[in-house]
């Protein structure tokens, strides 16, 4: 297991057409839709969550064992799974989350899992931070492998589910403290800090003790800051979007799996990677959330797939230049 991740694992319901209410269930949640991608790009990954043992959370489990996901560190629950429904409209995604008292909401292993020795990445955040008691035991996690493994930080912010949203940012100084490789996208940057600057609210991660933070723009790319350094901004692939979901989450493992190719294994190693370097990782983590975005739901592409797709790009780019 070179990548782990934790959080919720859910069964998203997308509206099959606007205005009615019928809907068509994918297995989801941004921190399983993150383990499959980095399982499908080539990275032994492991998932640590509780699953129900109802009719959805054994749905959930045979996902994870069919798309390659180690799910050793799984514990299972008679608790409900939990429900999101997603409606789709011309700017983004609207979300209704049903977690109260879910499997995944009511995680809290004692003692705490411990990683394997070859586990180089731990990824955390979303909304399984908004609930207890798993909130409290995913920070107990990460706390206890702080400083030996690379922590990933995608908040994912869902403001359906956030009561108190000026809470919710006191809260955020906390995990923001506690990431070594922080990934927002444009909208979460919003959301936490309203009318100001994105390369502000970067450079206050960057402060809180992160060694890189990336912010995703969508079909404008993304931007990646670290100190010492100017911002180093990567484009995104012209593709034909069918869906959205998921591409944040594939982009977010694709950073993982890029930079353990690159030979990163310990968060000092972030700021030492070189410009040059950064722009693979980017671009990787870029082509992959857009094949992502070529296919209906969290669909994330295969290793093979990507390295097909940069090889296109590139042989494109040769040919224009000649």
């Amino acid at each position: 297991m070179r990548i782990a991740l934790t959080g919720e694992a859910l069964i998203d319901f997308t509206a099959s057409e606007a205005g009615t209410l019928a809907f068509l269930g994918h297995e989801g949640g941004s921190p399983l839709n993150t383990a499959v991608a980095c399982a499908r790009l080539g990275q032994p990954t492991g998932f640590l969550t509780q699953l129900s043992t109802d009719l959805f959370g054994e749905r959930l489990m045979r996902f994870l064992e069919r798309n390659g996901v180690d799910t050793r560190l799984i514990l299972r629950s008679n608790a409900p799974s939990t429900l999101a429904f997603v409606e789709r409209t011309p700017q983004t995604n609207r979300y209704a989350f049903y977690t109260r008292g879910s499997a995944d909401a009511t995680w809290a292993p004692e003692p705490l899992p411990q990683l394997p020795a070859d586990c180089r990445f731990l990824h955390f955040g979303s909304i399984s931070l908004l609930q207890e008691p798993a909130a409290t035991r995913i920070a107990e996690l990460v706390t206890a492998n702080a400083g030996r493994r690379v922590i990933v930080f995608d908040p994912n912010v869902r403001p359906s589910l956030i009561p108190d949203m000026a809470a919710y940012r006191e809260r955020m100084t906390d995990w923001l403290a506690m990431a070594d490789l922080v990934k927002l996208s444009d909208e979460d940057a919003e959301l936490l800090a309203p009318g100001r600057p994105v390369d502000a609210l970067a450079a206050d991660c960057l402060q809180a003790g992160a060694h890189a933070v990336v912010v995703t723009r969508g079909g404008a790319g993304a931007t990646l800051w670290r100190t010492g350094h100017a911002p180093l901004a990567v484009a995104a692939p012209r593709v034909k979007v069918v869906d959205t979901i998921g591409a944040g989450d594939t982009f977010t493992a694709g950073l993982s799996v890029a930079l353990l190719a690159h030979g990163v294994e310990h968060p000092a190693q972030l700021g030492e990677l070189g410009d040059d370097a950064w722009r693979e990782v980017m671009r990787f983590a870029a082509t992959a959330a857009a094949l992502n975005c070529t296919r209906e739901g969290a669909d994330p592409p295969t290793l093979e797939a990507v390295h097909a797709a940069l090889a296109q790009e590139d042989n494109g780019a040769v040919a224009s230049r000649s």
